[in-house]
């Protein structure tokens, strides 16, 4: 070796073997030798001598990188010479009568070499190197390795420059152009003439040849004439290696590839749907039906399901009667094979299920009535769903417990299936009765499998129900069409020998859930639900996963079924007696409190109950008295013992208040406001008295119990729901009313994460999404009304200062544009006099004198450009709106005739308000009497609302 060579292999070495600096020094020598003159001659010299495969690598690197950055500065004799010895490299010739040894060299030294080639064509074709594939094409006798060579180079031409799967720039896509045009005006039938040849005399002697031969033939297809190939010699060439048995299984998928290539080239839609029936393309299906793995079978799903779509996309596009009954007998045919691939083989990634699938019931929508044939596809197609949406076995273990990997594969298959549920859904609207009968079999099926699959083949049949349920409308759930009435029986009656599993255990009483429009028009059934949710496949399921979700799900199941619950009530409070004992008989000295989700949806559930008047006082006083007696005696107990708390017991005892105050809380839920003041007041008597506990059991503990609040609030707000969210906001502001700013540090702690939930759900308001469910609506309403009040008390209590602390802020323009709003435009007065009188005091605690330093950036001008117009004059300007103003006088003090300038020369004449009127204003706003001002304003309001005839002034 030489020095060139020896840098080059040092600067190669990745063993670690070799010293740094001299690694360092054998680079700088390499990329100073490129810089030379001669560096073309040297790298030819070397290819020619040299058999080491990083020189070699290094050399065709380096002509790539010259002649793709300096072409345009390379000398003709230069060119001439690269180009020459290039070429005599590809084609197995000598360069000064010494052969190349590089198509003997390892495939990626022959990539490069192609990569070289084509840059130069990139340059040179077709106006300086016009004969680069002819001349090339004459040296193809020579054999399997010049042949191999060739298909690297239009490999490597299709990959570098004409295939669009890449991004190209629009010089890129010009060239390809011009390459392309001059191929097909000068050797594409030549090339296509070679590669017949080469495949019909090497099939038997050399398959890998022709594999690698029809590899690049395919790729092809796509733009050349495709007369070239649809002929009487090509086309039953191609079938028969598909076809022949003892051929190399790589050969005969390269076949089948070259065949999806011409069906899947663009046409119009009548040659296509021509081209397609000629192809006869019935003769492949057996294939699939081997070794689902093999190289050959995935080959041949992928022409299969790759001729369907093309099919059905014709049926689309042709408008001919007679075209249309060809495409859908054509689909028929070949449809049974795509739902065996569908179920049984790998996927060619560029195939979508769904997407094929969606296609095809969307045409079946188009038609009068389904044939026989077309009902079997549509079975065969919620087959295909129902073994997509099937869980992996292996992951079993791991989503039952729910770990990392559980937690990940089950996020995963919840996205996975999101579109299959949807097809699911069309295929309902499509063939109703076919898929409740093929929901009921698979239940049926699953529920007396015995293998292994049988966990994950009962919770596909279920989440099947379950999707069914979620397309069909409130009027058609409560008629039960078809046989959902024999679906929801056998759902309530069955008991699954997988119960146990959590996956199963959850889908079944969400779909139960899912069903309650059916069960109240067809309360026989209401037995059979309690069961389902007050056994063990419910509230006292062993997985605490599925009994917390089964006490929040058997909570909505009380609200949508009520009053037909009273004859239930003595057995619900029997099943549930040993839950709510956990939560009234709580042990103090257990380290590990019980959990309060699950306790507080069990208690609003009995307060939902207890609390219709449907329940005779009798009645009602007993139940209530039995749960708040044993509440009431824990507080007693608190109360005597807190003198002596001391800093190890706190935190449990902290977290049995909690759970106290939630208990409480959820199950005051169920009881109206008229029940308790009106119609029943004794009821309401005994809320008070428990209320007065908890008053008293904060008063005597104090402070003490401030280090543990954030904990016990932080618990509280893992709840999500927007009925939750108002709960813990209610408490929120009676902590604010009781300790006013004691409570600071805790509120500081807390707003941020209460900012972003409750701005995440009042959002959803507007999403049409939620249209549908004016139950959701009305509690996201409820959400955002208490928020106002949240808000309102925060500021009346000296706690402004918390939206300003550094973790807050980020919240404080999307609470100011929600006031700003709400303070213009709310329909109710109240809550809008409750947003002026937040800004007002904001106002005072923000704002110094009139050109003082502002507190908050950019909020003084808010004020004055925005809030003062917006909603002390055109807001008001609806007839609907009576309001006093002593809003505007606040401003003024602060302001000063910042205020009054912009209001009065800005906000005034915009709304037409005649000169002398606003002059008049003026005065009395800088006097001080302010019901002179306040009756004044109205009067100015008056007159403005008579001059616009009652109309709004549009802001």
């Amino acid at each position: 070796m030489d020095d060139v060579e020896k840098a080059i292999v040092i600067s190669f070495d990745e063993s670690g073997a070799i010293d740094s600096e001299l690694k360092s020094q054998a680079v700088n020598f390499c990329q100073q030798i490129k810089e030379t003159p001669s560096i073309c001659s040297l790298c030819i010299e070397k290819l020619c001598f040299c058999k080491l495969v990083q020189v070699q690598f290094w050399c065709l690197q380096t002509l790539h990188e010259v002649i793709r950055v300096k072409y345009g500065s390379m000398s003709l004799e230069e060119k001439n010479f690269v180009r020459k010895s290039v070429f005599s490299m590809a084609c197995l010739e000598g360069i000064d009568d010494k052969m190349c040894p590089i198509l003997e060299s390892p495939a990626f030294i022959k990539n490069k070499l192609a990569q070289v080639l084509v840059t130069l064509i990139y340059f040179e074709y077709p106006l300086i190197w016009s004969s680069v594939f002819v001349d090339y094409l004459r040296h193809l006798n020579q054999g399997s390795v010049v042949i191999d060579m060739f298909s690297r180079l239009l490999n490597a031409l299709d990959d570098e420059l004409i295939s669009m799967d890449y991004p190209r720039t629009p010089e890129e896509v010009a060239v390809a152009g011009r390459v392309k045009d001059a191929m097909r005006l000068q050797c594409v039938p030549q090339i296509v003439r070679a590669w017949y040849d080469i495949v019909s005399m090497y099939r038997n002697s050399d398959p890998e040849i022709c594999a690698t031969v029809l590899d690049c033939m395919r790729r092809y297809i796509s733009w050349i004439d495709i007369g070239l190939i649809v002929n009487d010699a090509f086309i039953p060439l191609l079938f028969e290696l598909i076809l022949v048995d003892c051929l190399l299984e790589q050969l005969r998928a390269a076949a089948a590839g070259c065949v999806l290539a011409v069906v899947s080239k663009r046409m119009d839609a009548l040659s296509k749907l021509s081209l397609l029936k000629s192809l006869q393309i019935t003769r492949v299906f057996g294939l699939i039906s081997d070794d689902n793995d093999s190289e050959l079978v995935l080959g041949v799903a992928a022409l299969i399901t790759g001729y369907a779509v093309e099919v059905l996309e014709c049926s689309k596009r042709v408008n001919l009667e007679d075209a249309k009954v060809v495409s859908m007998e054509l689909l028929d045919e070949v449809l049974p094979s795509v739902f065996y691939v569908m179920q049984n083989c790998e996927m060619d990634a560029a195939f979508s299920i769904v997407q094929f699938l969606s296609g095809y019931v969307a045409a079946m929508k188009t038609l009068s009535s389904l044939q026989e044939k077309q009902m079997l596809h549509i079975s065969q197609i919620l087959e295909v769903i129902r073994t997509q949406i099937c869980y992996d076995p292996m992951y079993r273990s791991n989503i039952d417990i729910l770990d990392k990997i559980g937690m990940e594969e089950e996020d995963r298959m919840v996205e996975f299936r999101k579109d299959l549920f949807v097809l699911l859904r069309n295929v309902g609207r499509v063939a109703p009765e076919v898929t409740q009968i093929f929901i009921r079999n698979s239940l049926a099926s699953a529920i007396a499998s015995t293998s292994d699959r049988n966990v994950e083949e009962v919770e596909a049949a279920l989440s099947l129900l379950y999707a069914l349920g979620e397309s069909m409308t409130d009027e058609a759930m409560r008629v039960g069409p078809g046989l959902l009435s024999e679906l929801v029986t056998n759902l309530l009656s069955t008991r699954f020998p997988c119960h146990s599993n959590r996956l199963v255990a959850l889908i079944y009483l969400e779909t139960v859930t899912r069903y309650m429009k059916f069960i109240q028009e067809n309360t026989q059934y209401i037995p059979l639900v309690l069961a389902a949710f007050l056994d063990e496949r419910g509230i006292h399921h062993p997985n605490i996963y599925v009994s917390r979700r089964a006490s929040y799900l058997f909570m909505r199941v009380v609200k949508m079924l009520k009053s037909k619950l009273v004859p239930f009530i003595e057995t619900i409070l029997q099943s549930l007696q040993d839950v709510v004992t956990r939560f009234t008989n709580m042990n103090f000295g257990s380290k590990e409190p019980a959990g309060s989700e699950d306790g507080a949806h069990i208690f609003e559930s009995i307060g939902l109950l207890i609390g219709m008047e449907d329940v005779p006082l009798e009645k009602q006083s007993d139940y209530l008295s039995s749960l708040l007696t044993p509440l009431c005696q824990q507080v007693e107990a608190m109360l005597m013992n807190a003198k002596g708390l001391n800093l190890e017991d706190s935190p449990l005892k902290i977290a049995s208040i909690q759970q106290i105050i939630m208990a409480i809380n959820a199950l005051s839920k169920g009881f109206s406001e008229r029940l308790v003041t009106a119609s029943r007041p004794a009821i309401g008597h005994m809320f008070k008295q428990v209320l007065s506990f908890i008053h008293r059991m904060v008063d005597t503990l104090g402070a003490s119990v401030f280090p543990y609040l954030p904990k016990a609030l932080e618990q509280l707000l893992a709840e999500s729901e927007p009925k939750e969210m108002v709960g813990f906001l209610l408490l929120l502001n009676q902590l604010i009313c009781k300790f006013s700013t004691l409570v600071h540090d805790i509120l500081e702690e807390v707003f941020p994460t209460i900012a972003d939930r409750v701005f995440s759900a009042i959002r959803r308001i507007a999403d049409s999404s939620v249209e549908a469910n004016t139950e959701e609506i009305r509690e996201l309403q409820d959400l955002q009304k208490t928020l106002y009040t949240f808000l309102h008390v925060i500021t009346m209590h000296d706690l402004s200062s918390i939206f300003l602390s550094p973790r807050s802020r980020g919240f404080l323009n999307s609470i100011m544009q929600l006031l700003l709003h709400t303070s213009c435009h709310h329909k109710d007065i109240v809550t809008r006099k409750a947003c002026v009188q937040i800004f007002i005091r904001l106002i005072k605690d923000w704002c110094a004198r009139p050109y003082g330093e502002e507190k908050v950036p950019g909020f003084q001008s808010f004020m004055v450009e925005t809030f003062a117009t917006n909603c002390c004059l055109y807001s008001v300007l609806d007839k609907s709106f009576e309001f006093g103003d002593a809003n505007t006088k606040v401003m003024y003090e602060k302001f000063g005739d910042v205020f009054l300038s912009h209001f009065v020369s800005k906000g005034f004449p915009s709304a037409h308000c005649p000169q002398n009127l606003a002059d008049q204003y003026c005065q009395k706003l800088k006097g001080g009497d302010i019901k002179a001002l306040r009756s004044f304003y109205q009067t100015l309001i008056g007159n403005i609302r008579l001059q616009q005839n009652g109309s709004l002034v549009s802001r």
